[in-house]
């Protein structure tokens, strides 16, 4: 059995379109880019203006990290089994990258709005006057950080369940 599975996971991967078959990677991206675009349309709906780096930027609600790292790991447990080392490789990760958002990104961003206040307030002969102000939205609250999650956990089943759909109709 585990050869035929072994043979099988060397076809697929020499196949060039085994891309768009490889549900937990799917899941994980289209998690990102939803979180993204509901970025994009709640910083519309707040400042009634369109703002095309909300489409590619970090920070705000909900956390495109975490719903990408939950949605992977998530896709990865329905997809390999929850007890696979595949899943709690992509379970560790997606702690990792949830605690960084909402720990060191989140209080690297608070110290970066504390610098550019400083900064303002300089004279403007002072040599860090004319410095370009550094970035403050970095990191989320655990509140985006929770629904980041949720949407990566949304997305991976409902992707679960289209790929068993798909895959019982073939």
């Amino acid at each position: 059995m585990r050869e035929m599975t072994e043979v099988s996971s060397m076809a697929a991967s020499q196949d060039p379109f085994s891309f768009f078959h490889n549900y937990p990677l799917i899941s994980s991206l289209l998690s990102f880019v939803i979180a993204q675009c509901i970025k994009f349309f709640t910083s519309w709906y707040k400042e009634r203006h369109w703002d095309l780096k909300q489409l590619v930027g970090s920070g705000g609600m909900p956390s495109s990290h975490s719903a990408t790292v939950t949605s992977l790991a998530i896709a990865v447990g329905l997809h390999d089994g929850f007890g696979s080392s595949s899943f709690a490789i992509a379970m560790i990760f997606a702690c990792v990258v949830m605690y960084d958002a909402f720990g060191v990104r989140l209080h690297a961003g608070k110290q970066a709005e504390v610098l550019n206040q400083i900064v303002y307030g300089l004279p403007s002969e002072h040599p860090l006057a004319d410095t370009r102000p550094l970035r403050e939205l970095l990191g989320h609250t655990p509140t985006q950080v929770v629904a980041g999650a949720l949407l990566g956990c949304v997305t991976a089943i409902i992707g679960h369940q289209i790929s068993l759909a798909h895959r019982n109709a073939s």
